[in-house]
């Protein structure tokens, strides 16, 4: 065939032209001018990155007439051949298809035979991973100690199944993905010398969709210069290629951080009209869930999405209508249903009910928040004010002296008593006292609910309480008998030490039938349920209420 594809044909020809790969160009061309090229050499990184690439430019570097030269002449028999791939002195081998020790054996005698017309014989072994472990221990060997004019050079997207025995004989450069912007300006740049123009937005779209990877990014160019006749519109793009709209991905977000569930369905009601893949769709709100996280809570958003500068405004501006909270749920709930969408048979169902689902879970209460209603919650239950309930008023609800008529009786402080109690009525002294407690350390007084006044010698008050033994532990801390001792000496009028006795509870009467039926309703509860798959909890203990006048 004639025809190049774009990859092929603008194949970078020397180190400068290689894009965004400087760390390692830089060092090979430092390493050619100090004469300090190693014999064993590995390229590892992701797909499309340039591995064969740069192995092919090093071996023109070192092959050619004028070298071992950091810029090779392209004009030589010897460059021109390795560009054609015809060189005999330079071997190029798929180690997926040559991945048997007979053919590393091969090699290896192959290799003690001077090279034909250059100064080196260099071996170039594509996905060397894929040789097998008897492979790698024949190569062994001559990888460590081969002959003067024989040069390895390796490439692979997975070093990490690569022996050990191997990468400790090889010097290793790991090249990196190629950023979202660095391939749409190559793109443009090659869209120049074709004559033709797509939009900012087609190429940044199809640089989006390569993830990194120059190859993939010219393949999907290459597509659309092929297909499309003149000028080309973003929407002939994203027919061609069958992808998804950004817009489109935008205004889903949108929807779901309002929770409008209309405007989800019409959204994926558009995309299955164009034909668009809804499973790919439900893999980008996913990732746009997690740009959006990343938006909100990053150091540098911007280094941690693979997205341009405008979008990554928009992604702010966006982030900013919601909590950081609901994000996470929303992501959370997106990327617990991905397996299920990506293995529907009716894809369209699946994707609307997991977006649906996410529609209509409440957004989740800050951790701060919980804690203060829980708080206040535990202070109702205990003085058996509702007031209590609501938390603590904010500096609004706050009055300052003199900005409000005096106050009423209701509103002011509870007053010492204007006599002394006597212990000659335990019941009451008792009572005066846990009140006090109850509102000076509300969170002692369930430690003393069933306590009783046993009498008082001299300065020592003696208090028995009932309980567990977690119960009476907290009841003879010294912070708890210190107020107590403060309380009772304030209503004797005269200093008092309080002492604690303790008496364990009686066991508790079995649940009886009702309480069972009662526990099992609330497990089975569908509030209860929603709750625990929410926050992915579970049930410790349920409690029957007694209704009032019933005995435990």
């Amino acid at each position: 065939m004639s025809y190049l594809v774009l990859a092929r044909k603008y194949r970078p020809r020397t180190f400068e032209e290689v894009v965004q790969q400087e760390h390692v160009t830089r060092t090979l061309v430092n390493a050619i001018i100090a004469g300090r090229v190693a014999h064993a050499i590995l390229f590892a990184g992701p797909r499309g990155t340039g591995k064969t690439t740069v192995a092919r430019i090093l071996a023109k570097a070192m092959n050619c007439r004028q070298g071992p030269t950091p810029i090779p002449c392209d004009a030589c028999p010897s460059c021109r051949e390795i560009a054609a791939g015809s060189a005999a002195d330079v071997f190029e081998i798929d180690g997926a298809s040559n991945n048997s020790v007979d053919q590393v054996r091969e090699l290896r005698e192959n290799a003690k035979y001077l090279p034909a017309a250059s100064p080196f014989k260099i071996y170039i072994i594509d996905e060397v991973h894929m040789l097998s472990t008897p492979a790698f221990n024949a190569l062994l060997k001559t990888l460590e100690e081969p002959p003067a004019h024989v040069m390895f050079q390796f490439a692979t997207t997975e070093p990490q199944k690569i022996p050990l025995t191997i990468l400790s004989r090889c010097q290793r450069y790991d090249l990196k993905r190629i950023p979202l912007e660095a391939l749409t300006a190559h793109m443009a740049d090659l869209c120049r010398r074709e004559g033709m123009a797509l939009p900012p937005e087609s190429l940044r779209l199809m640089a989006r969709e390569a993830g990194g990877s120059m190859r993939d990014a010219l393949s999907l160019l290459d597509q659309v210069l092929t297909c499309a006749q003149g000028e080309i519109t973003h929407d002939e793009v994203l027919t061609i290629l069958g992808l998804v709209d950004r817009e489109l991905v935008f205004s889903l977000g949108d929807a779901l951080i309002r929770g409008d569930a209309a405007a989800v369905l019409d959204g994926v009601g558009l995309a299955y009209e164009r034909g668009q893949d809804l499973k790919r769709l439900y893999g980008e709100l996913t990732e746009h869930a997690r740009n959006l996280v990343v938006s909100q809570v990053g150091r540098d958003p911007g280094r941690l999405m693979n997205v341009s500068a405008d979008e990554a405004r928009a992604l702010a501006r966006q982030a900013a209508g919601a909590s950081s909270g609901a994000l996470m749920q929303m992501l959370e709930l997106l990327f617990r249903e991905e397996a299920g969408v990506r293995l529907a048979a009716q894809p369209r169902v699946a994707v609307e009910m997991a977006l649906l689902r996410v529609c209509q879970v409440r957004p989740a209460l800050a951790i701060d928040e919980m804690i203060r209603k829980i708080d206040g919650l535990r202070k109702a239950l205990e003085t058996g004010r509702e007031e209590d309930f609501r938390g603590d008023p904010g500096p609004e609800a706050q009055v300052t002296a003199g900005s409000s008529p005096d106050p009423g009786p209701a509103d002011l402080p509870a007053d010492p008593p204007s006599a002394p109690c006597s212990v000659d009525d335990p019941a009451g002294l008792w009572e005066q006292a846990y009140r006090l407690l109850t509102e000076r350390h509300p969170s002692l007084a369930p430690q003393f609910k069933d306590a009783a006044v046993l009498g008082l010698a001299g300065e020592r008050l003696e208090l028995e309480v009932q309980g567990s033994d977690f119960v009476l532990g907290r009841a003879r801390r010294p912070e708890s008998l210190e107020s107590l001792s403060r309380i009772f000496s304030e209503l004797l009028g005269r200093p008092v030490t309080v002492a604690v006795s303790g008496r364990l509870a009686q066991a508790r009467k079995p649940d009886s039938g009702r309480d069972q039926r009662l526990k099992q309703e609330a497990y089975a509860h569908p509030l209860v349920r929603e709750t625990m798959d929410l926050f992915q909890g579970r049930i410790v203990e349920v409690k029957v209420l007694k209704p009032s006048g019933e005995s435990e």
